[in-house]
């Protein structure tokens, strides 16, 4: 399948919000993030990157079609709840650049896409001449959960071959609904860290 990767910035991302709010959906449904999403709570977070001038987004298209995508944010630009953990840590936020999500849709894995999401961020970082830092964050799902599928490998190895770490004293939580509960609840939230200056 040949994908073409395009870099947007902004408000540039407008004309494909609807769908990458739809493939972020449908993305984080499978462990571990399970997630019940809806439109209108996605274009809503989306927004908060498209009216960053310094945001990033990264698609890959198969055609016209959005496959997949990784966003990027400073981290200053982010709600004081969000950078709290990092402050709190002698963090300076202004100095970190924050990776949103990566998403795929599994029949486009294993064909480097995932690699060239992290590249293309942490270049938009360098290139910005500010960051000392590339962050993202992951759920911490128990091992004995039971929509854990069986074979499930998590992505601690690639993300450690990249050169991110494992911070536990950078840690937060995000509310969701999950695919199989009634409500919201808070999922546990660990930051991984790389240094790029």
């Amino acid at each position: 399948m040949a994908v073409t990767m395009v870099r947007l910035a902004g408000d540039q991302i407008n004309p494909y919000l609807d769908d990458l709010a739809r493939l972020r959906i449908e993305v984080f449904r499978s462990f571990p993030y399970l997630y019940d999403g809806d439109m209108a709570y996605e274009r809503n977070y989306l927004d908060t990157y498209a009216r960053s001038p310094d945001s990033l987004f990264v698609l890959a298209l198969d055609g016209e079609t959005v496959v997949g995508a990784a966003t990027g944010i400073p981290m200053d630009h982010e709600t004081d709840d969000f950078k709290g953990p990092f402050i709190e840590q002698g963090f300076e936020p202004e100095k970190i650049f924050y990776f949103g999500e990566s998403v795929l849709l599994p029949e486009y894995r294993g064909q480097g896409i995932g690699v060239a999401f992290f590249d293309h961020r942490e270049g938009h970082a360098r290139e910005q001449g500010r960051f000392s830092h590339c962050c993202f964050c992951a759920v911490e799902r128990p091992a004995d959960h039971p929509l854990r599928p069986a074979g499930y490998e998590p992505l601690d190895a690639f993300w450690h071959n990249r050169g991110y770490r494992k911070v536990p004293e950078l840690s937060t939580t995000y509310r969701w609904k999950d695919i199989d509960q009634p409500d919201e609840t808070d999922k546990p939230m660990t930051f991984w860290l790389k240094r790029i200056d």
